[in-house]
């Protein structure tokens, strides 16, 4: 099954295509197609924007669709930065000002724990849409550790592995993140069928 990665993010594409190359589906980005869509990310939830990317980017290249909507929920600020994590710091904000806006809001702070969420959505070419949901828990460091990955995982620490996703390798940190989690969701609800 041919599938479009609906991000033009190229960490993303590599992390969904080296969890899901175990399947025999075939990754299309949009840079193969010379497409670009943009979406408004102004949905209250992951699953809303991970949907309307979706359904958007299927719409304009007639093919299924593949996008995910991810960040990193954080207890003691009630969620946040949740939904705005790519932009916690501000629209053109790096991954840099975002850890170290957070780090500034959790100085104090020692209810430390924290969770990747990603929900992926699949917009079939027939209309129908699918959603699963991957969680990762951890806890905030008072500082960045590791150069590895991108977003907030120098911060992010995980409590089996004992190191910040930062500090994993590509093939350690996709063995276990939240990506992975909610791509096996969404492989086990297509178990059976010939292109998983």
């Amino acid at each position: 099954m041919k599938v479009l990665l609906a991000t033009a993010n190229q960490k993303k594409i590599q992390e969904i295509k080296d969890i899901l190359s175990e399947t025999a589906i075939a990754i299309i980005t949009p840079r193969d197609l010379d497409l670009f869509v943009d979406v408004e990310e102004d949905g209250s939830t992951f699953k809303e924007n991970a949907i309307k990317k979706a359904t958007a980017w299927a719409k304009a290249s007639g093919m299924n669709a593949l996008a995910d909507d991810s960040g990193l929920c954080v207890d003691a600020l009630g969620g946040r930065p949740g939904v705005t994590s790519a932009r916690f710091a501000g629209e053109n904000a790096t991954d840099e000002d975002n850890c170290r806006l957070l780090l500034k809001y959790m100085e104090g702070i020692k209810d430390r724990r924290a969770r990747f969420i990603c929900v992926i959505a699949l917009a079939m070419s027939n209309g129908d849409v699918i959603t699963v949901q991957g969680d990762y828990p951890g806890l905030i460091l008072d500082r960045p550790l590791g150069t590895n990955g991108f977003g907030y995982d120098p911060v992010f620490f995980d409590p089996v592995t004992k190191k910040t996703f930062a500090q994993l390798s590509t093939e350690a940190k996709n063995q276990r993140s939240h990506r992975r989690r909610a791509l096996l969701a969404l492989k086990r609800h297509f178990m059976g069928l010939k292109y998983i």
